[in-house]
């Protein structure tokens, strides 16, 4: 163990994540998304909701405040405008943890496309559908380094 690391973040995504430089992405995804042949490495999260997922990844990670959108979920095929209950739970995560970040909608053949071009996708367990989210790292500041 170690001390102010989020339990649900294993050594597999820890390096994922330390490794990812400012401006990659993370997936993080549903039971039913097809991570292991897109591409990009994949770390499961066996027993894990994507929401879960994605606060314990904003606990230790910024989002971009460098560019204009910073935050993605799949849409609703065939109901572009709906959103569902898992996509209203990313949006308040990334509110409370990252800041003021709006969780676009992305058609999804786009989303695959940009979840092609992540640094890593992480599989979950989460089984409510469109519990889909990619995550564009921000900057970490000198003074986020060390925390005494």
């Amino acid at each position: 163990m170690l001390k102010g690391i989020h339990p649900l973040l294993g050594p597999d995504l820890l390096h994922a994540i330390r490794s990812m430089g400012h401006g990659d992405d993370i997936v993080i995804v549903d039971a039913n998304f097809p991570a292991a042949f897109l591409g990009p490495k994949v770390v499961r999260a066996d027993g894990v909701d994507a929401v879960s997922m994605t606060e314990a990844i904003l606990a230790h990670m910024p989002l971009d405040t460098f560019v204009a959108e910073a935050a993605w979920r799949m849409e609703v095929v065939g109901d572009p405008g709906a959103e569902p209950e898992v996509c209203v739970a990313f949006q308040q995560a990334v509110h409370r943890l990252a800041g003021d970040f709006k969780v676009h909608s992305v058609e999804r053949f786009a989303f695959y496309e940009m979840a092609r071009k992540a640094a890593c996708i992480v599989a979950t367990t989460e089984f409510r559908l469109y519990g889909n989210i990619i995550l564009k790292k921000g900057v970490v500041h000198p003074h986020e380094i060390f925390r005494a």
